[in-house]
């Protein structure tokens, strides 16, 4: 079994609600489970929310569309995964994040063939973050439910724990890893949602390709935002992975020190 857990909160604080936000009388949410029940790899679509009461919105979604659905914490979103594995008896895990609207079925399938054919651990295609060519938006990471075990049993690092899968890549001695990369550099475009201006371009991408095929490619868009300049700029000044320095500064605080094996 090859099962995709999507993680998904309400409290951004960069862009508050944003997993449930309106683009054409749908949540964004639904746009991604829409897209990722669409690559042929996938067996099951989780949602791991928190079981805090601002979640309650996900899960009361999920609810009415008959997602599957996991609630734990909010904070140690390792455990949430991990304990979502564990009630849904996923074997292989597919990770997404809720802010990734528009992924793209054909790389999540990619991504599978290439964890099963080099016996990895961990799979990846945007981390480690330096010198990725896929997309922020794009991101898809591919592991064992074994893998996940060993580190939600050992990571210890705040960063880790909120972060999911920073222990996979940052302890690469630990773990068999791979990262995939394009043959073209494509990571300068921005196709995931945490400030407005991430939304505003995610809603013209939507209103664009969904009324012609919503199961639109990743080529589809880039061809699209080369062909609009003024539409790609929308979100161009935004610095890339902001969200992670509240986690590695607890880091610090708890005295851990960053080392990659």
């Amino acid at each position: 079994m090859i099962d995709a857990i999507i993680q998904a909160r309400m409290n951004s604080s960069r862009l508050p609600g944003k997993v449930l936000l309106n683009i054409n009388g749908r949540p964004m949410l639904s746009y991604m489970l829409e897209r990722v029940g669409s690559a042929k790899s996938v067996d099951k679509i989780i949602v791991a929310t928190s079981s805090e009461p601002q979640d309650d919105a996900i899960y009361d979604f999920c609810k009415k569309e008959a997602v599957f659905c996991y609630r734990g914490s909010l904070e140690d979103v390792l455990g949430r995964y991990y304990h979502a594995a564990t009630e849904f008896k996923c074997k292989t895990i597919i990770r997404l994040t809720a802010d990734c609207p528009l992924i793209d079925p054909n790389i999540i399938d990619s991504m599978i063939g290439t964890y099963h054919s080099g016996n990895y651990d961990y799979v990846a295609n945007t981390a480690p973050p330096e010198g990725k060519t896929y997309p922020d938006g794009m991101d898809v990471e591919v592991f064992s439910c074994i893998a996940l075990e060993r580190a939600w049993k050992d990571a210890k690092k705040p960063s880790d724990r909120e972060h999911v899968t920073f222990y996979f890549w940052k302890n690469r001695g630990f773990f068999s890893t791979f990262r995939k990369d394009l043959a073209v550099n494509w990571g300068e475009y921005r196709l995931t949602v945490d400030y407005p201006e991430d939304f505003e371009l995610i809603c013209i991408l939507i209103s664009n390709f969904y009324k012609i095929n919503p199961v639109f490619t990743m080529e589809d868009v880039i061809a699209f935002l080369d062909a609009n300049p003024d539409i790609k700029k929308i979100n161009t000044h935004i610095v890339p992975n902001q969200g992670w320095k509240p986690a590695l500064e607890k880091d610090k605080i708890e005295g851990f020190t960053e080392t990659v094996i």
